[in-house]
C-alpha cells in the first residue's frame, strides 16, 4: 500500500481552509477526496459496511457544521477521523449488548486473490485479514498510523486518546500482527 503524498495532504490542508471559509466547491472537493478515508476508518470500527456509510454520513453534517471552528486547516484529517470515531463508538454502543464487535469484524468477506494480483494480492489480503482480528482499538490505531499515514499526536486526537495510549495499541498491535503473519523479528527494528 502505498503512502499519501505529502502534496495531496497540502491541498487537502488548502481545501480545508477554503471550505471553512465558505467555499462550497471546496467543501464538494474535500468530502470527495476523504470520503473513502473515513468510510474505511468507519469500516474498521463498526465491522458493518452500510453501518459505516450511516456514521459516517451523520459525522458529515457535524464536520460541516464545525469547519468554521476549526482553528487550524492542517488539523482537518485527524479532526474528521475524531469525529468519525466518536459517532462509531455511539454506534457500538447503541448495538445490543450481546454483540462483540470481534464477531462483526470475523462476518466481514475475505478479500480475494486474482490471477494477476499474485502473491502481492494474497499478502494485502493476509494483512487485512490479521488488522481485522486485532481489537478494535488497536486496529483502528494501526490503519490510521500505516494505511492513512496519521502521527501518533494525529491519531490521539482522531481517536480522542492520549498519545501514550495511541503507542501502546500500535505496539502491541505490532506484536499480535507480528504473531499472527508469523513474522521474526529483524535485527534493524
Amino acid at each position: 500500500m502505498a503512502l499519501p503524498d505529502p502534496r495531496e495532504r497540502v491541498f487537502d490542508e488548502y481545501l480545508a481552509a477554503s471550505a471553512r471559509a465558505g467555499s462550497r466547491i471546496a467543501l464538494g472537493q474535500l468530502a470527495t477526496r476523504i470520503q473513502p478515508r473515513l468510510l474505511g476508518h468507519a469500516c474498521r470500527l463498526t465491522g458493518d459496511v452500510e453501518a459505516a456509510r450511516d456514521v459516517v454520513q451523520e459525522s458529515w453534517i457535524e464536520i460541516v457544521r464545525g469547519l468554521p471552528r476549526l482553528d487550524d486547516a492542517s488539523a482537518f484529517p485527524a479532526w474528521a477521523f475524531r469525529i468519525v470515531s466518536r459517532r462509531c463508538a455511539r454506534w457500538v454502543r447503541r448495538q445490543q449488548r450481546s454483540r462483540r464487535l470481534d464477531a462483526a469484524y470475523a462476518a466481514e468477506p475475505a478479500e480475494t486473490t486474482t490471477r494477476d494480483g499474485g502473491e502481492r494480492a494474497s499478502d494485502a489480503a493476509r494483512l487485512a485479514r490479521a488488522i481485522a482480528s486485532l481489537p478494535p482499538d488497536q486496529g483502528a490505531a494501526i490503519a490510521l498510523f500505516y494505511l492513512e499515514d496519521l502521527s501518533v499526536a494525529e491519531i490521539a486526537v482522531a481517536l480522542d486518546a492520549p498519545s501514550g495510549t495511541v503507542k501502546t495499541r500500535l505496539m502491541h498491535a505490532r506484536e499480535k500482527l507480528r504473531r499472527t503473519l508469523n513474522l521474526k523479528e529483524t535485527a534493524d527494528e
